[in-house]
């Protein structure tokens, strides 16, 4: 596989490590095995309840789910909508546009995890 990018300026010292640090400070917010898939089930659905939300997430836990909604709410990515005039009351969780920004993220990752799901199965690494 040929590496095609080309870059505009050398790379110093002082820029790799700026670089680092903003990729450090990224995945520190989204990262781990939840964020992500929280924020793109909320973008996908809209509006969504909490045991809805837990549903379409396989595998994590309420309370994990409540401690990474929490966190996403905490760094603008989630907004957390409480329904008081409703008997029972109603909590909602939804993105917000801060949440959206991610999405040209999130869809360059899925690219590249299917191009590189297939360059596995196609064996097309040197060994």
């Amino acid at each position: 596989m040929e590496n095609t990018a080309i870059l505009e300026e050398p790379i110093t010292a002082q820029k790799c490590s700026e670089n680092l640090s903003s990729v450090e400070d990224a995945i520190y917010v989204i990262g781990g095995k939840w964020k992500l898939k929280i924020i793109i089930v909320l973008q996908e659905s809209g509006n969504i309840r909490f045991n809805e939300l837990q549903r379409n997430i396989q595998g994590i836990s309420a309370r994990v789910l409540s401690n990474e909604l929490k966190d996403l709410e905490l760094n603008g990515f989630v907004k957390r909508v409480v329904h008081a005039e409703q008997t029972p009351v109603v909590v909602e969780y939804i993105s917000t546009d801060y949440s959206r920004t991610l999405k040209p993220v999130i869809m360059a990752l899925s690219d590249w995890g299917r191009k590189h799901k297939k360059n596995i199965r196609e064996d097309v690494f040197e060994k």
